[in-house]
């Protein structure tokens, strides 16, 4: 039995070397990559077993995208599919003013299919915590419905249901999304969203501790977790807010970070700690990982509690 099971597409990320265009690159990177699997690794790393079920090609890529995961550490509960194709997207890493650029290719994946009765929901039932996010069930109509129906059912069982809010605009518009995912909020008992997706989709005003407040007290979720880029988070909890700032970082690759932070608070609650020292290893951890090439968490809880106790050092002799 893992503490942590996690749900979604997982891709494979290819990426130009350096700082170089798609248009010219002469090879690229290939790396596993996915939100839920992203929490599930950052979660198992901080301290929890930690599970990432989901659909994929039976294919040299669905099986690549298994065996990097598996190499993390988490374990793996996967429906094997004769039909669909395996997920990709592509990243150009660029500095300012041209910016990072995402081109997604996950038309007609495996994942879109998937439907409740092809998974182990006693997998999902004797988890202590249930995550996926809102990337999910903008993926088809059918994940819709597969994603309501798994967190009603870990919700049933007395598993915690963990979402985050994860609004990406190449995937839907704002209006689907929010009458979508506002649906979802029932089956929810912690959710962690951004403040730009409070104001942008579900049409919240104020700042971020006042959108936690309206979240928290509007729909029934035990946590509301409110973050907000380099200004760090605040978590709402039995009504009083936690806040954080973020840790002050040199970004390597910031795709990821908040898989990591919300990951890491997740474990974190697992363990014991209050909502503001899960909130504090959260910000750790999301630091950590910007100066991490690729999607993962790759870090220790060490390396965390370093950035904790004084912000991490240069070198480590």
């Amino acid at each position: 039995m893992s503490d942590v099971v996690t749900f979604g597409e997982t891709m494979l990320r290819l990426s130009p070397p350096g700082h170089e265009r798609l248009e010219t690159a002469s090879e690229l990177e290939v790396r596993a990559a996915g939100a839920e699997s992203n929490v599930a690794i950052a979660a198992q790393r901080l301290g929890v077993t930690a599970t990432w079920t989901s659909k994929l090609p039976d294919s040299p890529l669905g099986r690549r995208v298994v065996g990097e995961l598996e190499q993390y550490g988490i374990d793996t509960d996967v429906v094997w599919s004769q039909q669909g194709r395996q997920g990709t997207y592509y990243l150009e890493h660029g500095g300012k003013p041209r910016g990072t650029n995402v081109v997604y290719d996950r038309s007609n994946a495996a994942v879109t299919t998937a439907e409740p009765q092809e998974f182990d929901i006693e997998l999902i039932q004797n988890a202590r915590v249930f995550f996926t996010s809102g990337i999910t069930p903008a993926l088809s109509t059918t994940l819709r419905e597969t994603t309501a129906q798994l967190l009603n059912a870990a919700q049933k069982s007395g598993t915690t249901t963990a979402f985050d809010f994860n609004y990406r605009a190449k995937l839907w518009e704002p209006e689907e999304a929010r009458n979508t995912l506002t649906k979802l909020f029932p089956g929810i008992d912690i959710l962690v969203i951004a403040a730009r997706d409070a104001h942008t989709v579900l049409g919240y005003e104020g700042d971020p501790r006042q959108l936690a407040h309206k979240l928290g007290s509007q729909f029934d979720f035990q946590t509301v977790v409110v973050t907000r880029g380099d200004q760090g988070a605040l978590a709402w909890n039995d009504s009083v807010v936690h806040d954080h700032d973020a840790y002050e970082t040199e970004t390597v690759d910031p795709i990821g970070t908040g898989d990591a932070f919300t990951g890491a608070f997740i474990a974190r609650r697992l363990a014991g700690d209050d909502v503001g020292t899960a909130l504090e290893y959260a910000a750790a951890t999301a630091a950590l990982k910007r100066t991490i090439p690729g999607d993962v968490a790759l870090v220790t809880q060490a390396e965390v509690e370093a950035v904790l106790a004084d912000g991490g050092e240069d070198i480590s002799r």
